[in-house]
């Protein structure tokens, strides 16, 4: 089986970050099929920005970029090579590791929206703690499994959160009146309270957001 994992990363050390905060009205994606050697340091990116003065100013006090060459320019749009400082972090190492690979990159508010295809769960769950131990702050927004028969199951959810609503709905947490509290569904998994809401919510906004959001919302 293959995993798809659509997911929100946010951390001011992340490539390109800066020049992000730094310009309104600017949207910047990874062109793909240059990304795949772990230990290259140069990606290409599409940026669309109507000042292009600006933008180059951006880039040039962006503690994440070494160096860049303008390839394109073209009605505000511009195609960048640039380079990433040794401390930028970037997925990309870690997804080539476990034999992963980016679908789609782009700019969202203060951060990356990404796309990424992983062998299976476990390696998702690689990655995730990769990100994790480097302080980036990560929102699964969906996840679709894709079995050897072909079928491609939706399910918006962690493994973790989906144990957390499957003990949450057999306990009667969420019948009314409330069979168990918050605490005793807690025990159960042996985790906190505070990470039982956490997931609880996380697992519910993500549910919601891959049955009944679109995409582009």
């Amino acid at each position: 089986m293959t995993i798809t994992a659509k997911a929100y990363i946010e951390h001011e050390n992340l490539a390109l970050v800066p020049t992000l905060r730094e310009i309104e009205d600017i949207t910047i994606r990874v062109v793909h099929q240059a990304t795949t050697d772990p230990e290259s340091d140069t990606f290409p990116f599409v940026i669309e920005c109507d000042d292009n003065e600006a933008l180059e100013n951006a880039l040039d006090s962006d503690h994440t970029v070494t160096d860049y060459e303008l390839i394109d320019n073209n009605s505000g749009i511009h195609i960048y090579y640039i380079g990433h400082a040794d401390d930028t972090l970037l997925l990309s190492p870690a997804l080539t590791s476990v034999n992963g690979f980016m679908l789609d990159a782009k700019t969202k508010d203060r951060g990356w929206l990404v796309q990424i295809q992983l062998p299976s769960r476990e390696e998702l769950h690689s990655v995730w703690e990769f990100a994790e131990e480097r302080g980036i702050d990560c929102s699964l927004i969906e996840i679709h499994e894709k079995r050897s028969e072909g079928t491609d199951i939706s399910f918006g959810l962690t493994d973790e959160q989906q144990e957390a609503l499957e003990v949450a709905y057999k306990s009667g947490y969420f019948s009314e009146p409330r069979e168990k509290s918050l605490s005793d569904i807690a025990e159960e998994i042996d985790v906190s309270s505070t990470a039982m809401g956490g997931r609880l919510r996380r697992g519910m906004r993500n549910l919601v957001s891959a049955t009944l959001i679109d995409d582009e919302e």
